[in-house]
């Protein structure tokens, strides 16, 4: 990343972790999983990817960009899965390891610290928009799965030649058919795929994930890094609402 793209991303990933982290536990119990799904995708398209993934209980899940580990906590408690979440944010590690207790790495997409063919299903939500090296990340988990091995992905593809208004800084959207291209030159092959509907929520989930965010407006609302944070999450709304991006869901099957 640039240094431009770097200090975005921290803001967003990093900073606001911590923050949300902060938040969650002081509103108590029933906030931290809604709040930590944010941006990661609903239940109804974690519950799409896991159906997909032919998870038993015990399976290991490789989490990569998993943020402060929202969708690893849910799918850990759902399908009594074992994820461990790799993510390039050191404050999001701390957040997800604090809050939900789970395995948790600092590590780069392009550089996920496992060994070859560790698992036989991992996931990626709303990552690629976030790297340069899509084909990099995307190589990466092919080796660390099984030959067969299931990878599940949400991704904001562009679905229009042009942007209408400006993307969050250090975001770039691939077409359908530039990821379909991405996947098939890492070794996969498409399965399965679906538009999310990122408001597939039981009652009450997103008033908690609501609440979080009021919590950290109210602590933190006059730094320069929230309104930066905030200004990041409001272009990419924006960009969704206007049409112009379509939140993907994707299953691929590794080759061997």
């Amino acid at each position: 990343m640039s240094g431009l793209d770097s200090e975005a991303m921290e803001d967003e990933f990093g900073v606001a972790a911590a923050w949300t982290e902060e938040a969650a536990r002081a509103l108590g119990p029933g906030h931290a999983v809604p709040a930590g799904c944010r941006g990661s995708g609903s239940v109804g398209s974690l519950r799409w990817l896991a159906d997909r993934l032919d998870l038993a209980p015990g399976d290991l899940l490789v989490d990569s960009g998993a943020g402060v580990g929202g969708p690893a906590r849910w799918v850990a408690g759902d399908r009594l899965v074992a994820p461990v979440c790799l993510e390039p944010m050191v404050g999001a590690v701390h957040a997800s390891r604090r809050m939900f207790g789970l395995p948790s790495a600092v590590a780069l997409a392009q550089a996920l610290p496992l060994r070859d063919g560790v698992a036989g299903a991992a996931w990626s939500l709303g990552v690629l928009c976030t790297t340069a090296d899509k084909a990099g990340a995307l190589a990466e988990l092919h080796r660390v799965l099984r030959p067969g091995g299931r990878l599940g992905l949400l991704v904001f593809a562009q679905v229009v030649d042009e942007l209408p208004a400006p993307p969050p800084d250090g975001n770039s959207f691939p077409t359908p058919a530039e990821l379909d291209a991405l996947l098939g030159g890492a070794g996969f092959d498409v399965v399965d795929r679906a538009t999310a509907d990122l408001h597939d929520n039981p009652p009450g989930w997103e008033d908690a994930a609501d609440a979080v965010d009021a919590e950290v407006a109210r602590r933190h609302g006059e730094d320069p890094r929230y309104r930066h944070s905030l200004q990041q999450a409001q272009r990419m709304g924006a960009l969704l609402s206007a049409g112009a991006l379509r939140p993907e869901l994707v299953v691929a099957v590794r080759r061997a």
